[in-house]
Protein backbone atom coordinates (compact mmCIF):
# COMPACT_ATOMS: atom_id res chain seq x y z
CA UNK A 1 0.00 0.00 0.00
CA UNK A 2 1.45 3.39 -1.02
CA UNK A 3 2.33 6.12 1.45
CA UNK A 4 -0.13 8.42 -0.30
CA UNK A 5 -2.97 5.92 0.27
CA UNK A 6 -2.00 5.42 3.92
CA UNK A 7 -1.97 9.15 4.37
CA UNK A 8 -5.42 9.43 2.82
CA UNK A 9 -6.87 6.75 5.13
CA UNK A 10 -5.30 8.44 8.15
CA UNK A 11 -6.77 11.80 7.08
CA UNK A 12 -10.26 10.28 6.75
CA UNK A 13 -10.04 8.69 10.21
CA UNK A 14 -8.88 11.96 11.76
CA UNK A 15 -11.70 13.78 9.96
CA UNK A 16 -14.29 11.27 11.25
CA UNK A 17 -12.91 11.55 14.77
CA UNK A 18 -13.17 15.33 14.58
CA UNK A 19 -16.78 15.11 13.41
CA UNK A 20 -17.63 12.74 16.28
CA UNK A 21 -16.13 15.21 18.74
CA UNK A 22 -18.41 17.82 17.19
CA UNK A 23 -21.55 15.75 17.83
CA UNK A 24 -23.04 17.87 20.62
CA UNK A 25 -21.58 21.20 19.50
CA UNK A 26 -24.92 22.86 18.75
CA UNK A 27 -26.26 21.84 22.16
CA UNK A 28 -23.10 23.10 23.87
CA UNK A 29 -23.44 26.45 22.10
CA UNK A 30 -26.75 26.91 23.89
CA UNK A 31 -25.59 29.11 26.76
CA UNK A 32 -27.51 27.51 29.67
CA UNK A 33 -25.97 24.11 28.84
CA UNK A 34 -22.48 24.78 27.51
CA UNK A 35 -19.62 22.32 27.81
CA UNK A 36 -20.06 22.00 31.59
CA UNK A 37 -23.72 21.05 31.23
CA UNK A 38 -22.90 18.61 28.43
CA UNK A 39 -20.39 16.85 30.65
CA UNK A 40 -23.06 16.49 33.34
CA UNK A 41 -25.43 14.98 30.76
CA UNK A 42 -22.87 12.37 29.73
CA UNK A 43 -22.51 11.36 33.39
CA UNK A 44 -26.27 11.03 34.03
CA UNK A 45 -28.52 7.96 34.14
CA UNK A 46 -32.24 8.20 33.35
CA UNK A 47 -34.90 5.55 33.96
CA UNK A 48 -37.87 5.65 31.57
CA UNK A 49 -40.89 3.65 32.73
CA UNK A 50 -42.83 2.74 29.59
CA UNK A 51 -41.78 2.48 25.93
CA UNK A 52 -44.96 3.59 24.23
CA UNK A 53 -45.69 6.98 22.66
CA UNK A 54 -44.13 9.16 25.36
CA UNK A 55 -41.36 6.70 26.20
CA UNK A 56 -40.04 6.29 22.67
CA UNK A 57 -39.99 10.02 21.94
CA UNK A 58 -38.32 11.00 25.21
CA UNK A 59 -35.82 8.12 24.94
CA UNK A 60 -34.73 9.18 21.46
CA UNK A 61 -34.43 12.81 22.55
CA UNK A 62 -32.30 11.87 25.56
CA UNK A 63 -30.07 9.58 23.52
CA UNK A 64 -29.51 12.23 20.84
CA UNK A 65 -28.67 14.72 23.62
CA UNK A 66 -25.89 12.42 24.83
CA UNK A 67 -27.24 11.25 28.18
CA UNK A 68 -24.73 8.74 29.55
CA UNK A 69 -27.08 5.87 30.34
CA UNK A 70 -30.73 5.13 29.59
CA UNK A 71 -32.78 2.38 31.26
CA UNK A 72 -36.12 1.51 29.61
CA UNK A 73 -38.67 -0.83 31.17
CA UNK A 74 -41.86 -1.93 29.40
CA UNK A 75 -44.10 -5.01 29.53
CA UNK A 76 -45.66 -4.85 26.05
CA UNK A 77 -44.76 -5.72 22.44
CA UNK A 78 -45.05 -3.69 19.24
CA UNK A 79 -48.41 -3.70 17.44
CA UNK A 80 -49.46 -2.07 14.16
CA UNK A 81 -51.55 0.58 15.94
CA UNK A 82 -48.39 1.75 17.74
CA UNK A 83 -46.61 2.85 14.55
CA UNK A 84 -48.69 6.04 14.14
CA UNK A 85 -46.99 7.73 17.13
CA UNK A 86 -44.34 5.46 18.71
CA UNK A 87 -41.43 6.67 16.67
CA UNK A 88 -38.69 4.15 17.47
CA UNK A 89 -40.59 1.23 15.93
CA UNK A 90 -40.95 -0.02 12.36
CA UNK A 91 -43.23 -2.43 10.48
CA UNK A 92 -40.87 -5.35 11.02
CA UNK A 93 -41.16 -4.88 14.78
CA UNK A 94 -44.96 -5.10 14.52
CA UNK A 95 -44.86 -8.16 12.24
CA UNK A 96 -42.58 -10.01 14.66
CA UNK A 97 -44.26 -8.65 17.81
CA UNK A 98 -40.90 -7.59 19.19
CA UNK A 99 -41.03 -6.50 22.86
CA UNK A 100 -41.02 -2.71 22.95
CA UNK A 101 -38.07 -2.53 25.34
CA UNK A 102 -36.01 -4.69 22.98
CA UNK A 103 -37.01 -2.82 19.81
CA UNK A 104 -36.31 0.51 21.50
CA UNK A 105 -32.93 -0.68 22.76
CA UNK A 106 -31.88 -1.82 19.28
CA UNK A 107 -32.93 1.41 17.59
CA UNK A 108 -31.40 3.66 20.25
CA UNK A 109 -28.05 1.88 20.05
CA UNK A 110 -28.05 2.51 16.30
CA UNK A 111 -28.74 6.22 16.90
CA UNK A 112 -25.94 6.75 19.43
CA UNK A 113 -23.39 4.04 20.20
CA UNK A 114 -21.86 6.24 22.88
CA UNK A 115 -24.89 5.94 25.18
CA UNK A 116 -25.37 2.88 27.36
CA UNK A 117 -28.87 1.47 26.73
CA UNK A 118 -30.59 -1.12 28.92
CA UNK A 119 -33.94 -2.50 27.81
CA UNK A 120 -35.94 -4.50 30.36
CA UNK A 121 -38.99 -6.51 29.30
CA UNK A 122 -40.96 -6.35 32.53
CA UNK A 123 -44.11 -5.17 34.21
CA UNK A 124 -42.82 -2.53 36.62
CA UNK A 125 -44.42 -3.38 39.95
CA UNK A 126 -43.50 -3.20 43.62
CA UNK A 127 -41.32 -6.28 43.24
CA UNK A 128 -39.23 -4.87 40.35
CA UNK A 129 -38.98 -1.10 40.56
CA UNK A 130 -36.26 -0.70 43.19
CA UNK A 131 -33.97 -3.08 41.28
CA UNK A 132 -33.87 -0.52 38.44
CA UNK A 133 -32.80 2.44 40.61
CA UNK A 134 -29.05 2.07 41.38
CA UNK A 135 -27.26 5.04 39.83
CA UNK A 136 -30.44 6.66 38.48
CA UNK A 137 -30.53 10.48 38.57
CA UNK A 138 -33.99 11.00 37.07
CA UNK A 139 -37.17 8.97 36.45
CA UNK A 140 -39.37 9.84 33.47
CA UNK A 141 -42.97 8.67 33.56
CA UNK A 142 -44.11 7.24 30.22
CA UNK A 143 -46.46 4.63 31.59
CA UNK A 144 -50.13 4.07 30.77
CA UNK A 145 -51.72 3.74 34.20
CA UNK A 146 -52.10 5.73 37.37
CA UNK A 147 -51.22 2.92 39.78
CA UNK A 148 -47.70 2.70 38.37
CA UNK A 149 -47.33 6.48 38.66
CA UNK A 150 -48.19 6.32 42.36
CA UNK A 151 -45.54 3.61 42.72
CA UNK A 152 -43.01 5.85 40.93
CA UNK A 153 -44.03 8.75 43.17
CA UNK A 154 -43.31 6.85 46.38
CA UNK A 155 -40.05 5.30 45.21
CA UNK A 156 -38.96 8.75 44.06
CA UNK A 157 -39.61 10.18 47.51
CA UNK A 158 -37.96 7.27 49.31
CA UNK A 159 -34.75 7.48 47.27
CA UNK A 160 -34.78 11.27 46.67
CA UNK A 161 -34.83 10.92 42.88
CA UNK A 162 -36.71 13.58 40.85
CA UNK A 163 -39.35 12.39 38.40
CA UNK A 164 -41.32 13.94 35.56
CA UNK A 165 -44.98 13.00 35.14
CA UNK A 166 -46.58 13.00 31.70
CA UNK A 167 -49.80 11.79 30.09
CA UNK A 168 -51.78 12.45 26.92
CA UNK A 169 -54.87 11.28 25.06
CA UNK A 170 -56.73 12.72 22.08
CA UNK A 171 -55.29 16.23 21.72
CA UNK A 172 -54.91 16.73 25.49
CA UNK A 173 -51.73 16.48 27.54
CA UNK A 174 -50.41 17.13 31.04
CA UNK A 175 -46.98 17.17 32.65
CA UNK A 176 -45.47 18.03 36.04
CA UNK A 177 -41.99 17.82 37.53
CA UNK A 178 -41.67 16.51 41.10
CA UNK A 179 -38.62 17.26 43.26
CA UNK A 180 -38.48 15.26 46.52
CA UNK A 181 -38.32 17.58 49.52
CA UNK A 182 -39.15 20.65 47.42
CA UNK A 183 -42.40 20.34 45.45
CA UNK A 184 -45.71 18.74 46.36
CA UNK A 185 -45.69 15.09 45.33
CA UNK A 186 -48.44 13.39 43.37
CA UNK A 187 -50.03 12.06 46.55
CA UNK A 188 -50.21 15.63 47.93
CA UNK A 189 -52.17 16.70 44.87
CA UNK A 190 -54.24 13.58 44.35
CA UNK A 191 -57.61 14.99 45.38
CA UNK A 192 -57.31 18.56 44.09
CA UNK A 193 -55.42 18.52 40.78
CA UNK A 194 -56.40 17.38 37.26
CA UNK A 195 -54.10 14.37 37.10
CA UNK A 196 -55.05 11.85 34.46
CA UNK A 197 -56.94 12.44 31.26
CA UNK A 198 -60.60 12.34 32.27
CA UNK A 199 -61.02 8.56 32.18
CA UNK A 200 -60.28 8.23 28.47
CA UNK A 201 -57.45 6.16 27.04
CA UNK A 202 -55.81 6.03 23.61
CA UNK A 203 -57.93 2.95 22.93
CA UNK A 204 -61.22 4.70 23.68
CA UNK A 205 -60.53 8.31 22.60
CA UNK A 206 -57.63 7.97 20.19
CA UNK A 207 -54.58 10.23 20.10
CA UNK A 208 -52.79 12.54 17.69
CA UNK A 209 -49.01 12.59 17.58
CA UNK A 210 -48.66 16.37 18.17
CA UNK A 211 -50.06 15.83 21.67
CA UNK A 212 -47.31 13.29 22.31
CA UNK A 213 -44.64 15.60 20.91
CA UNK A 214 -45.85 18.51 23.04
CA UNK A 215 -45.80 16.56 26.31
CA UNK A 216 -42.35 15.12 25.58
CA UNK A 217 -41.00 18.52 24.55
CA UNK A 218 -41.83 19.79 28.02
CA UNK A 219 -40.58 16.62 29.72
CA UNK A 220 -37.31 16.76 27.78
CA UNK A 221 -36.72 20.43 28.56
CA UNK A 222 -37.31 19.84 32.27
CA UNK A 223 -34.97 16.82 32.11
CA UNK A 224 -32.18 18.94 30.60
CA UNK A 225 -32.63 21.54 33.34
CA UNK A 226 -32.55 18.91 36.08
CA UNK A 227 -29.60 16.95 34.74
CA UNK A 228 -27.48 20.06 34.22
CA UNK A 229 -28.24 21.20 37.77
CA UNK A 230 -30.30 24.28 36.88
CA UNK A 231 -33.22 23.78 39.25
CA UNK A 232 -34.03 27.49 39.31
CA UNK A 233 -35.07 27.23 35.65
CA UNK A 234 -37.70 24.53 36.28
CA UNK A 235 -41.28 25.47 35.38
CA UNK A 236 -42.67 24.75 38.84
CA UNK A 237 -46.28 24.30 37.67
CA UNK A 238 -48.60 21.64 36.33
CA UNK A 239 -48.94 22.26 32.61
CA UNK A 240 -52.07 21.15 30.74
CA UNK A 241 -53.08 21.77 27.15
CA UNK A 242 -55.56 20.81 24.45
CA UNK A 243 -54.03 21.40 21.04
CA UNK A 244 -57.29 20.94 19.12
CA UNK A 245 -59.12 23.47 21.27
CA UNK A 246 -56.14 25.85 21.41
CA UNK A 247 -56.15 25.76 25.21
CA UNK A 248 -53.25 25.81 27.68
CA UNK A 249 -53.02 26.31 31.44
CA UNK A 250 -50.13 26.49 33.89
CA UNK A 251 -51.27 25.77 37.45
CA UNK A 252 -49.25 26.83 40.51
CA UNK A 253 -49.30 24.13 43.16
CA UNK A 254 -46.46 24.94 45.58
CA UNK A 255 -48.88 25.72 48.42
CA UNK A 256 -50.39 22.23 48.16
CA UNK A 257 -47.40 20.48 49.75
CA UNK A 258 -48.65 18.67 52.87
CA UNK A 259 -46.61 18.01 55.99
CA UNK A 260 -48.89 15.05 56.77
CA UNK A 261 -48.60 13.53 53.28
CA UNK A 262 -47.83 9.80 53.74
CA UNK A 263 -45.54 9.88 50.68
CA UNK A 264 -43.48 13.06 51.22
CA UNK A 265 -44.46 14.48 54.63
CA UNK A 266 -42.42 14.70 57.81
CA UNK A 267 -43.15 11.07 58.69
CA UNK A 268 -43.51 9.26 55.35
CA UNK A 269 -44.81 5.69 55.23
CA UNK A 270 -44.68 5.33 51.42
CA UNK A 271 -48.11 3.67 51.18
CA UNK A 272 -47.75 2.68 47.53
CA UNK A 273 -44.57 0.71 48.27
CA UNK A 274 -46.50 -1.68 50.51
CA UNK A 275 -48.48 -4.70 49.42
CA UNK A 276 -51.65 -3.05 50.69
CA UNK A 277 -50.99 -0.04 48.48
CA UNK A 278 -50.62 -1.91 45.19
CA UNK A 279 -53.16 -2.96 42.62
CA UNK A 280 -54.69 -6.30 43.58
CA UNK A 281 -54.77 -9.03 40.95
CA UNK A 282 -55.75 -12.65 41.25
CA UNK A 283 -56.63 -15.54 38.97
CA UNK A 284 -60.09 -16.78 39.94
CA UNK A 285 -60.10 -20.43 40.88
CA UNK A 286 -61.46 -22.73 38.18
CA UNK A 287 -62.10 -19.88 35.74
CA UNK A 288 -60.19 -18.40 32.81
CA UNK A 289 -60.46 -15.02 34.52
CA UNK A 290 -58.30 -12.44 36.31
CA UNK A 291 -59.77 -10.02 38.84
CA UNK A 292 -58.21 -6.57 39.14
CA UNK A 293 -58.84 -4.08 41.93
CA UNK A 294 -57.19 -0.62 41.51
CA UNK A 295 -55.15 0.76 44.38
CA UNK A 296 -57.08 4.06 44.56
CA UNK A 297 -60.77 3.91 45.43
CA UNK A 298 -63.04 5.17 42.68
CA UNK A 299 -66.72 5.24 41.79
CA UNK A 300 -67.27 4.64 38.09
CA UNK A 301 -70.04 6.15 36.01
CA UNK A 302 -71.04 2.90 34.35
CA UNK A 303 -73.49 4.48 31.91
CA UNK A 304 -70.78 6.84 30.64
CA UNK A 305 -68.33 3.97 30.25
CA UNK A 306 -70.92 1.94 28.35
CA UNK A 307 -71.35 4.84 25.91
CA UNK A 308 -67.58 5.06 25.41
CA UNK A 309 -67.43 1.34 24.62
CA UNK A 310 -70.36 1.62 22.19
CA UNK A 311 -68.51 4.28 20.22
CA UNK A 312 -65.68 1.82 19.57
CA UNK A 313 -67.96 -0.30 17.36
CA UNK A 314 -65.63 -3.27 17.75
CA UNK A 315 -67.30 -5.40 20.38
CA UNK A 316 -70.52 -6.14 22.22
CA UNK A 317 -71.58 -3.90 25.11
CA UNK A 318 -73.97 -4.95 27.88
CA UNK A 319 -75.00 -2.58 30.65
CA UNK A 320 -77.08 -2.60 33.82
CA UNK A 321 -76.95 -0.39 36.95
CA UNK A 322 -74.40 -2.71 38.54
CA UNK A 323 -71.86 -3.47 35.79
CA UNK A 324 -70.70 -2.91 32.23
CA UNK A 325 -69.58 -5.83 30.08
CA UNK A 326 -67.52 -5.36 26.91
CA UNK A 327 -66.76 -8.38 24.73
CA UNK A 328 -64.21 -8.21 21.92
CA UNK A 329 -62.97 -11.42 20.36
CA UNK A 330 -62.25 -14.04 23.01
CA UNK A 331 -61.92 -11.46 25.77
CA UNK A 332 -64.64 -9.99 27.95
CA UNK A 333 -64.10 -7.09 30.34
CA UNK A 334 -66.59 -6.64 33.16
CA UNK A 335 -66.40 -3.40 35.17
CA UNK A 336 -68.12 -2.78 38.49
CA UNK A 337 -69.02 0.56 40.06
CA UNK A 338 -66.19 0.38 42.63
CA UNK A 339 -63.55 0.14 39.86
CA UNK A 340 -63.09 -3.60 40.19
CA UNK A 341 -62.78 -5.52 36.93
CA UNK A 342 -62.96 -9.10 35.73
CA UNK A 343 -60.92 -9.91 32.62
CA UNK A 344 -62.40 -13.10 31.15
CA UNK A 345 -60.48 -15.12 28.58
CA UNK A 346 -57.01 -15.15 30.15
CA UNK A 347 -55.18 -16.49 33.19
CA UNK A 348 -52.12 -14.34 32.51
CA UNK A 349 -52.04 -11.52 35.08
CA UNK A 350 -49.64 -9.36 33.03
CA UNK A 351 -51.89 -9.68 29.97
CA UNK A 352 -54.97 -8.90 32.06
CA UNK A 353 -53.38 -5.73 33.47
CA UNK A 354 -52.39 -4.60 29.98
CA UNK A 355 -55.99 -5.11 28.77
CA UNK A 356 -57.37 -3.21 31.77
CA UNK A 357 -54.99 -0.27 31.20
CA UNK A 358 -55.83 -0.22 27.50
CA UNK A 359 -59.48 0.57 28.24
CA UNK A 360 -59.39 2.21 31.67
CA UNK A 361 -57.36 5.17 32.93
Amino acid sequence: MSEDHLGSVSHLKNSESSERDNRYSRQERFGPIGSTGQRKLTEATVLIVGAGALGTVIAESLVRAGIGSIIIADRDYVEWSNLQRQQLFCEEDAVNRVPKAVAAQNRLRAINSGVKIEGHVMDVTLDEIESLLPGVNLIVDATDNFDTRLLINDVSQKHAIPWIYGACVGSYGITYTILPGVTPCMNCLLESMPFGVGGDTCETAGIISPAVQTVTAHQMTEALKLLTGQLEALRGTILTFDLWRNEQASIKVSSAKREDCPSCGTEPSYPFLSKSGTRKTEVLCGRDTVQIRPVTKRRLNLQEIAEIFRRLEEGKVEYNPFLVSYTVGKLRIVLFQDGRALIHGTKDITEAKAIYDRYMN
